[in-house]
């Protein structure tokens, strides 16, 4: 009887023995995110949570940077042959990223249903020489916030539609001294300023390259640093702008510090939240101003994706996971803090509801979004045009000069 015991309990423990490891395996991913804009690190953790609830066997790890350093962990990392299986990336770098094999491409992977349902402008966000390098996640483009209060005080009937117009309100603006700066821009010698100054060359018609060469030395290119430089040195622009990013953008306009400020879609929501919102209740957005008998609105791609790194050792699992993220329910859930890319979640009330005056100009800006360079060497282009934009607001260089300096240091 004993015997028989034993063997029952030897069988039970080596049938115990062969089910645990598959029992409680347990893939682990390590993500990166980016810690300012569109979704707060709040509900990137919710989100994840989700799908760990969904996803038992799947834990993920997030780690979150600012943008400016976005690019380097992700190109350090792989260096280093470890590291991430799920990165955020921006829509400037699938064609470095593709060309250096940081990305996979997941084109097998991409669904006709995906294809279908997403807006065609966002996938452009992913694609590089006709491949997908992940999924399309934020789409965000910059848009003119207003301060609806100040406006209606300085007797201006309705926000501007030219750039030209947006200077002379702000004029009327400080003359009956409401605000001795109105206008907030992100200017700090960072990617934030060569997207407003590409809602600008957008605006002018310009191009960044031709025939794979520099072209922003002439043309719309620079016209859109004269009106920045015209805008900063005439005192409407604020000084502090030349240091500025979104979020110090963002909490000027918040203060009541600015009547017009260029932003991403998440000040939407955010400064009209009365807890830590002066403007609460008092915010306009339009779509970003065009240039009289060129163009009705100018806007950037400001787009992001979620894609796998050659170095995961786990493609599938993080494939499940960036689907989950960019899911049509999970935007949908999180839409008050960027927009989703399913072109259904437009005619959704619970995605309208409460932004009908954002989800008006989105319509606008989505469709007019214009691409920054797509060039393998885009980040020393970047860093040239960066600094030719420092130079030109501090008076150091003119226009000309100095966007004729980042065409020759641009690497192409």
């Amino acid at each position: 009887m004993l015997k028989s015991f034993n063997k029952t309990l030897l069988g039970a423990a080596l049938i115990g023995a062969s089910l645990a490891p598959h029992a409680f395996a347990e893939t682990t991913l390590n993500a990166l995110f980016m810690a300012q804009a569109a979704y707060s690190e709040a509900d990137v953790r919710a989100m994840t949570d989700a799908f760990a609830k969904a996803n038992p066997d799947i834990k993920v790890n997030l780690e979150f940077v600012p943008y400016e350093g976005l690019h380097d962990k992700t190109v350090l990392a792989q260096g280093s042959g470890g590291g991430y299986d799920v990165v955020l990336f921006d829509v400037i770098w699938p064609a470095e990223y593709a060309t250096n094999k940081v990305l996979v491409d997941v084109s097998s992977r991409v669904t006709d249903e995906m294809k279908k349902g997403v807006l065609p402008g966002a996938w452009t966000t992913v694609q590089y020489d006709g491949k997908y390098y992940g999924m399309p996640w934020i789409l965000d483009t910059k848009y003119l916030f207003y301060n609806k209060e100040i406006l209606e005080k300085a007797g201006i009937k309705a926000p501007p539609k030219t750039w030209d117009e947006l200077t002379e309100q702000a004029k009327t603006i400080k003359d009956k001294g409401l605000l001795a700066t109105p206008i907030a821009w992100s200017w700090s010698q960072a990617e934030a300023a060569i997207c407003d100054y590409t809602t600008l060359v957008s605006a002018y018609g310009g191009d960044f390259l031709k025939d794979g060469k520099p072209a922003f030395q002439t043309g719309g290119g620079l016209d859109a640093l004269k009106y920045m430089v015209s805008s900063y040195s005439s005192g409407l622009t604020n000084p502090n702008s030349k240091e500025f990013l979104e979020e110090d953008v963002r909490k000027v306009f918040e203060n009541g510090d600015a009547a017009f400020a260029l932003n991403w879609t998440y000040m939407y929501n955010m400064a009209n939240n009365p807890k830590d919102s002066k403007v609460a209740g008092k915010v306009g957005v339009v779509p970003a101003p065009g240039i009289a008998g060129k163009s009705e609105a100018s806007a950037v791609n400001g787009s992001m994706g979620l894609g796998i790194t050659s170095a995961s050792q786990h493609p599938d699992e993080a494939w499940k996971y960036i689907t989950f993220m960019t899911a049509q329910a999970t935007q949908n859930a999180y839409a008050k803090l960027s927009l989703p890319i399913w072109a259904s979640s437009y005619e959704d009330p619970d995605v309208i509801k409460g932004q009908e005056e954002l989800i008006s100009a989105a319509k606008i800006g989505l469709a007019a979004m214009y691409p920054r360079p797509t060039t393998p060497k885009y980040q020393e282009l970047s860093t040239a045009l960066q600094q030719a934009i420092q130079e030109s607001l501090l008076g150091q260089s003119s226009p000309e000069d100095a966007l004729k300096s980042a065409a020759d240091n641009s690497g192409l």
